[in-house]
C-alpha cells in the first residue's frame, strides 16, 4: 500500500543542542493534537467515511506518518548531546530518568499518549469536523512553537508543518462539502 522512501518529506536541520525546544515539540509527537494522534484518527475513520472522501483520509493519515518522522528527527537531534544536567534543566529530568534520549509517546507535560485522543463517531461530517478542529490545532501548536523558538533551521521546518495543517484543514473542509452535497441531494427512486 505505501512506499517508504528512506528520507524525511522536507529537510529537519538543527543550529545547536536545546533540550528545551525538544520539550516543546514532543508535544506534536505524542500530545492529544500531535502527529501520531492525527495519523492514527484519520485511518481510523476511513473505515466509516463514503467512497468519495475515503482516499483523503488514507493519503492524509498517511502523510501525518511522515510528520511524526520529522517530529522524532527533531527531537532527537536536538537532545543527542545534550547532558543529563541539560535534560534536567529543560524540565525533562523524568523522561531522562524513565526513558535516557530514547523518544517517547507523551505530551509536553510529560503526559503519556493515549487512545482517548482517536476521536471517531461514525458521522462522517461530524468526524471530518472533528479532524478539522484537529488540524487547527495543530497549526497553532506549530506557530506557538516557532513564537518560542530562536532556531532558524528548526523554524523552517515548522513552518513547513505548519503549512501541511492548513491544507489538511482545507482539504477537509471540502470534503465536508462534498459530503453535505451529496446528502442533500434529492433521491429520485
Amino acid at each position: 500500500m505505501w512506499v517508504y522512501q528512506k528520507k524525511l518529506q522536507y529537510p529537519v536541520k538543527v543550529s545547536q543542542c536545546n533540550p528545551m525546544l525538544a520539550k516543546f515539540l514532543i508535544e506534536q509527537y505524542g500530545g492529544a493534537d500531535g502527529e501520531l494522534a492525527a495519523a492514527l484518527r484519520y485511518l481510523n475513520q476511513r473505515y466509516t467515511i463514503p467512497d468519495k472522501v475515503i482516499g483523503l483520509l488514507t493519503d492524509i493519515g498517511t502523510e501525518e506518518f511522515a510528520h511524526l518522522e520529522m517530529i522524532a528527527t527533531m527531537v532527537y537531534k536536538l537532545t543527542k548531546d545534550a547532558t543529563p544536567d541539560q535534560m534536567k534543566e529543560a524540565g525533562l529530568g523524568a523522561h531522562y530518568a524513565n526513558h535516557e534520549k530514547a523518544l517517547y509517546y507523551e505530551n509536553a507535560g510529560g503526559v503519556p499518549w493515549t487512545a482517548t485522543y482517536i476521536q471517531a463517531k461514525g458521522d462522517p461530517i461530524a468526524d471530518l469536523y472533528e479532524d478539522i478542529a484537529a488540524e487547527e490545532k495543530a497549526r497553532a501548536t506549530y506557530q506557538w512553537i516557532i513564537n518560542m523558538s530562536d532556531d532558524p533551521d528548526i523554524n523552517d521546518s515548522l513552518r513547513f508543518l505548519r503549512e501541511r495543517e492548513i491544507i489538511h484543514s482545507q482539504r477537509f473542509r471540502e470534503a465536508v462539502e462534498i459530503l453535505k452535497e451529496e446528502r442533500d441531494r434529492q433521491k429520485i427512486f
